[in-house]
């Protein structure tokens, strides 16, 4: 297992990689599924803190893999075994999302969460024993998540009510594991070309569960001809909503942005929040479609919410992160102001989603006038090439 050339030209994901960003699609459906049902129910806050839990623990595994994978994949039979075992994890994971989410049992979760982790180090104790360039870094890694993975079992002994306190240290431990190892000794060879191509691959992962939700916003209206003007006018204001997303996302070259260490957990960390509040949207458009029916113990502004802080929050999450720095003042100011009017339309229930729709639009025109001849990211991974 010798580290890949940074430098590779034309580095795509592979087959393998794309196998694994599916096993990905099950679990962010399975949180976002829960997350709209105990919305519906009234309980928005407990209903957000569980997922932010859940998507964590989707995201953490993913991005680990992802960076990885950027430094050793081999592709040889061996790495495929293991990552078959970490894909394993996810499904074990998957099936413990609505028991984390609504009873609080994080059995299931952490189980599959630990052999998803354990997996991966096994991966980098081979990486130590093939690599003496890298191996202080890979011994380090293999330690740091091995110590965190036997205090997340060692969670499981802590009583019942405890437990949603001890999760927010351990997600700390997990955080400080890249920086400890990364500071502390050679860097590992990330393909930042590569990155920013498996990062754009998960962005659409999560943003096609909400064209799956307008979908199913379509399928009601044709069932409820009663509600059919609204759920149609639904289902198109969130169709523009995820594609006005995608564009702004994607209206950028990303990979200029991992430079070093610091730029590097910038935007890997960063990308938490692009990728919850992304997947969050679909159920945002699922409560207001039961809203629509009658269906959910929630105010009209608390419906508008579910679906317009979720998009707020995105548009601004992948502004700082990535499309700032190409902008004039000017236009940085237009697109937060537009990202703060999309929350403060919560204030007009009745019409926070079409206004939602439309600035959204407005963030894309803004982004498309301002964009110099050349600067907007190619609709193909330039790695795909």
């Amino acid at each position: 297992m010798v580290p890949r050339d940074p430098t590779q030209r034309h580095r795509a994901a592979s087959p393998l990689e794309l196998l694994f960003d599916l096993v990905f699609v099950v679990a962010v459906g399975l949180a976002a599924t829960n997350l709209h049902e105990i919305e519906a129910e009234g309980a928005v806050t407990s209903a957000v803190l569980s997922y932010a839990l859940v998507f964590f623990s989707i995201w953490w595994a993913w991005m680990n893999f992802t960076w990885f994978a950027t430094s050793f994949d081999t592709d040889d039979w061996l790495y495929r075994v293991t990552t078959v075992v970490q894909m394993a994890g996810v499904l074990v994971l998957a099936a413990g999302v609505h028991a984390v989410m609504v009873d609080g049992d994080f059995t299931v979760g952490i189980t599959g969460y630990v052999v998803m982790r354990l997996a991966l180090v096994a991966q980098w104790v081979r990486a130590a024993v093939s690599s003496a360039r890298y191996r202080p870094s890979a011994i380090r890694y293999a330690v740091g998540v091995t110590v965190v993975q036997v205090l997340w079992v060692a969670s499981l002994a802590l009583p019942h009510e405890a437990r949603p306190f001890a999760a927010p240290l351990l997600i700390l431990g997990e955080l400080l594991v890249p920086v400890w190892v990364e500071s502390r000794a050679e860097t590992t060879p990330w393909h930042t070309h590569h990155l920013a191509e498996r990062y754009s691959l998960f962005t659409l992962i999560v943003l096609g569960e909400g064209l799956l939700a307008s979908a199913n916003a379509v399928i009601d209206a044709l069932e409820h001809t009663e509600h059919l003007g609204s759920l149609l006018t639904l289902a198109a204001c969130g169709l523009v909503v995820t594609v006005g997303m995608w564009w702004i996302y994607f209206s950028r070259e990303q990979h200029d942005h991992i430079r070093d260490l610091r730029s590097a957990l910038v935007f890997g960390y960063g990308h938490y929040v692009v990728f919850a509040v992304a997947g969050a949207l679909p159920a945002g458009i699922e409560v207001a479609v039961r809203a629509d029916a009658g269906h959910v113990d929630l105010s009209s502004s608390a419906v508008a919410a579910t679906v317009a802080v979720p998009v707020a929050l995105f548009v601004l999450s992948i502004w700082a992160l990535a499309i700032r720095p190409s902008l004039s003042l000017r236009a940085n100011a237009v697109v937060v102001a537009l990202a703060l009017a999309v929350l403060a339309s919560v204030a007009v229930p009745t019409l926070s989603l079409p206004a939602t729709a439309l600035l959204v639009v407005a963030v894309v025109v803004t982004l498309e006038v301002a964009s110099p001849r050349g600067a907007r990211a190619p609709s193909v991974p330039v790695t795909a090439r």
